[in-house]
């Protein structure tokens, strides 16, 4: 197990450390291990925030939420890699999104 912050890890160390997630979720999604699979869905996209410049992100901007097709989040800021603010379609609750969930509307 890799008890390295994410934070703290190299571009290299990173793109290593996504690539075995993704086999292991892979695995898991095999063995039916839905839980599993998530978990470890959502620690690759923790990950590749990191390989991200959040610069690149602007508050007030809407952005196409990843993997959720008609699902946009309107950032208000920004703390290191996540983006803090509301979906479009959601009850208004403010949320924090890793910025690898974003992606710019075409």
């Amino acid at each position: 197990m890799n008890d390295i912050r994410y934070s703290k890890m190299t571009q290299y160390e990173l793109n290593q450390e996504i690539a075995s997630l993704k086999e292991k979720a892979r695995k898991a999604e095999q063995l039916g291990m839905v839980s599993e699979f998530a978990v470890l869905e959502r620690k690759a996209v923790m990950a590749k925030a990191y390989l991200l410049n959040p610069d690149d992100f602007k508050s007030g901007e809407i952005y196409q939420i990843e993997g959720d097709p008609g699902s946009y989040f309107k950032v208000d800021y920004l703390n290191g890699v996540f983006a803090w603010g509301f979906r479009m379609n959601g009850d208004g609750k403010e949320e924090a999104l890793p910025i690898s969930m974003l992606t710019e509307l075409k």
